[in-house]
């Protein structure tokens, strides 16, 4: 980190919580619909030009954001076979342990790139 984003506080938080939430915010989906996309999207856009990190974490997130929605499609399709139901499961938990990871990574400074997820924006 270079020193202007050393007093850089997004939203009002360290930059490392920032980071963090930003991961978790792809569980907002499970709350509220389209939260998981929304949240992360804006957390990103609104301060990836002030820190590099925040452009690098949003990127992984969104990666894994529009990997997830397509893998959703694929699992809708599925479900006519029955095996799409399973392939939910497999994903609601894999978007689960993956946010927790990388949230927990975030706050420890490290960059975690999610498996499974389609390198969109690199």
């Amino acid at each position: 980190m270079d020193n202007l984003e050393e007093n850089f506080k997004p939203w009002g938080m360290e930059l490392k919580v920032y980071l963090m939430l930003m991961h978790l915010s792809t569980l907002a989906g499970f709350v509220i619909p389209f939260g998981g996309l929304i949240l992360p999207i804006v957390m990103w856009v609104t301060n990836k030009e002030n820190s590099k990190d925040i452009d690098e974490h949003g990127k992984v997130v969104m990666n894994w954001v529009i990997s997830a929605i397509i893998y959703s499609i694929i699992c809708t399709i599925l479900t006519f076979i029955l095996i799409g139901i399973l392939g939910f499961i497999v994903l609601g938990i894999c978007a689960l342990v993956f946010a927790i990871i990388g949230a927990i990574k975030a706050n420890d400074g490290i960059l975690w790139h999610y498996p499974l997820s389609i390198k969109f924006f690199k």
